[in-house]
């Protein structure tokens, strides 16, 4: 009967339950063996691809256009019409699956992450899981509407970057605390959010019989490989390592601006007064440059970004109704992957399309596996994938490779990069200790004014050099602003911890850079077929986050750092 399933996933979208329900029936009914399980997987496998591209297409819509009504409400009805059907249908599989002892060559790990699944699904958080979804709709709804006036025009938040970027001090400031009027104006409806999120998983957690959300996250983040006592030894190895070499820019940074303090509208502007790169004029450049640079890289890499965008799969300008932030996300039925961003002509924007392009790459370099559960892979492998391209990528951005720059902007594009990965970390560390705090305290964080104090009081700890004295508004919307905390709780070492495996990738590439980015791809075909410390190994690196590690890192960072400001001198 599954040769009856649509060809698109468009026709799939309509279906009804009524429809669907028939194939899980089927599936459920049929006996497994030997002889049957690999048929019996990949129909699964068809099923599962083409529900799971059909919510993820209505929720692009939800990003692409946050005024189109119809289609978020099109995206809620398939929420809880569909998946609050298919996931009771999934369990029931995965049960099947699980009581048999049957499996496959390469679905070890899967199995391992399906019986963590299994043990924490509860019927009773389905609606909840739906409700949640809802929320965080809503999150983006909020964000999607902040707009201000500036120079005559209405322009979103994240334009005004580029005001971040004038050499003017008196225009960044103002720029700055216009912006956090604007947040602070959402800031009622963003703490009446908070406390309903809070509300939904503390209930998921409970009915999942877990004493706190923390621990009950670990498990569905099926972090195997790490405990929150490792993610302790991360704060401490940052703090210890990182936040001094952090300190350096900023200091560095203070100096050649010539001021007193670093004051948060300080951050973007070129410290030696130079007028900010201006990589692209439009979206078509972006794209049209950065295929060059993928070709350039490897030729396979190239070719998966050309059929990108020869099949439409980039959506990249800022605009207004357009939710905030970037992300890629896999169409698994066409086995394509579908990049989102926000660009308005910085280098961010062209370090943001290369990330992506990395997250892009593992869904094509991976959709050689043949089941659908084989592609369930962790944040942290997806990370070292964009993270390490963002790496690679760096030694093809002048214009003779076909990228953006002259040598000399190169070097400044690089620097920015390479400190930003140095004064990330910290804000990583921050993020990731606000939430093992705000979880295994829910209650205490259900006021966000307590979240305001453990917010400041984490920022003093690892983001000293910029002085918010006086700023205490703009410095608590920060939080409110960073979408991981809302939207996908735990989810943000995931990058400080990729981007050590990066860096080792880097490391490797400055002695043989087709031999490193062989071992990536070959590292992103493995999908989830490997424990996470295995995946690091394949791509050449080392799971750790010891401050020794750091050290080594760190040091190479601030080595290449002095060479590349040479250049520029």
């Amino acid at each position: 009967m599954f040769n009856r399933l649509p060809s698109q996933t468009q026709e799939f979208t309509n279906w009804n339950w009524s429809q669907i329900e028939p194939y899980y029936a089927d599936l459920l009914a049929r006996p497994l063996n030997d002889n049957t399980i690999e048929d019996w997987l990949a129909d699964w496998t068809r099923l599962d691809n083409l529900i799971s591209e059909a919510r993820t297409r209505l929720w692009i819509g939800t990003t692409t256009n946050t005024a189109d009504k119809e289609n978020l409400e099109r995206f809620h009805a398939y929420l809880k019409d569909i998946m609050e059907q298919v996931e009771p249908a999934e369990q029931q599989l995965k049960e099947k699956l699980l009581a048999s002892g049957l499996g496959v060559p390469g679905m070890e790990i899967s199995l391992r992450d399906m019986r963590a699944e299994a043990d924490l699904f509860r019927t009773e958080n389905v609606p909840l899981a739906t409700e949640e979804l809802k929320l965080n709709t809503e999150f983006d709804q909020i964000a999607g509407t902040q707009t201000v006036q500036w120079e005559g025009e209405e322009i979103t938040l994240l334009q005004l970057r580029t005001v971040y970027q004038r050499t003017d001090r008196t225009v960044r400031e103002k720029a700055w605390r216009l912006e956090i009027e604007r947040r602070t104006a959402d800031t009622p409806a963003i703490n009446a959010l908070w406390q309903e999120m809070l509300a939904v998983r503390r209930q998921m957690a409970a009915n999942a019989g877990f004493s706190d959300y923390r621990a009950y996250m670990w498990q569905a983040r099926k972090r195997f490989d790490y405990t929150p006592e490792d993610c302790t030894t991360f704060h401490d190895s940052v703090a210890e390592v990182v936040v001094p070499a952090a300190t350096r820019i900023y200091e560095r940074r203070r100096q050649h601006l010539g001021l007193d303090s670093l004051r948060p509208w300080d951050l973007l502007v070129d410290p030696f007064g130079k007028p900010p790169l201006h990589p692209f004029e439009n979206v078509d450049e972006l794209e049209s440059r950065m295929e060059a640079i993928f070709h350039q890289l490897d030729p396979q890499l190239g070719t998966y970004f050309t059929t990108m965008r020869q099949e439409n799969l980039l959506d990249l300008g800022n605009r207004k109704n357009k939710s905030p932030g970037g992300y890629q996300t896999d169409l698994r039925f066409v086995k394509r992957p579908f990049i989102f961003m926000n660009a308005v002509s910085t280098h961010e924007d062209v370090q943001t399309l290369i990330h992506e392009g990395g997250h892009a790459f593992h869904c094509f370099e991976s959709g050689v596996l043949p089941y659908s559960q084989q592609l369930e892979i962790t944040m942290e492998v997806a990370e070292l994938a964009s993270m390490s391209m963002e790496m690679l990528a760096a030694p093809y951005l002048t214009h003779d490779k076909g990228g953006f720059y002259t040598p000399a902007e190169a070097a400044r594009a690089r620097i920015e990069h390479l400190e930003e990965i140095i004064t990330l970390w910290p804000y990583i560390a921050q993020v990731d200790a606000f939430q093992h705090w705000i979880y295994t305290h829910i209650d205490e964080a259900a006021d966000p004014e307590n979240c305001d104090e453990q917010w400041m009081a984490l920022w003093k700890r690892f983001m000293p050099g910029i002085d918010y004295s006086g700023l205490e508004t703009g410095l608590t919307a920060r939080w409110r602003r960073q979408s991981h905390i809302f939207q996908d709780p735990f989810y943000y070492i995931d990058y400080g911890l990729a981007q050590i495996g990066a860096l080792q990738v880097w490391e490797n590439a400055l002695q043989d850079q087709a031999q490193a980015v062989k071992q990536y791809r070959s590292a992103l075909a493995l999908g989830s077929t490997r424990t996470l410390p295995e995946i690091f190994k394949a791509a050449g690196a080392t799971f750790a986050f010891d401050a020794a590690t750091f050290g080594r890192l760190v040091g190479l960072i601030e080595r290449t750092l002095a060479e590349l400001e040479a250049q520029i001198e």
